[in-house]
């Protein structure tokens, strides 16, 4: 199993859940958070002042999938979320050991 993590733009959001529901993935957690990459942020004016905004808003998708989809998931996550300019994001995929579901007890594949 992997935990795909996904770093994207706010207003992609509905697009990459679109594209994931059609490949079968109906399990994601999402998160807002706030970081920067290589864009390093910018500067905004404000009643006259110019502020720097250092951390811009991006939201956090995680979901575990069985070894076999992930380069499904991958691909749809980049299809949908892909503008071609900076600051598009990233995805991270990494191992999981494993999943349990607290309501039934399922373990691994079973409880995904």
């Amino acid at each position: 199993m992997k935990l795909v993590t996904a770093i994207i733009k706010p207003f992609k959001v509905e697009e990459v859940r679109a594209s994931l529901d059609e490949i079968g993935i109906s399990g994601m957690t999402m998160t807002e958070v706030k970081g920067f990459g290589r864009q390093k942020g910018h500067t905004e004016l404000y009643r006259g002042a110019e502020y720097t905004i250092d951390f811009l808003p991006k939201i956090k998708i995680e979901i575990v999938v069985s070894d076999d989809i992930v380069e499904q998931v991958k691909s749809a996550i980049i299809k949908s979320s892909a503008s071609g300019k900076i600051g598009d994001g990233k995805i991270f995929i990494s191992s999981v050991d494993e999943v349990v579901r607290i309501r039934t007890g399922e373990i691994n594949e079973d409880a995904l």
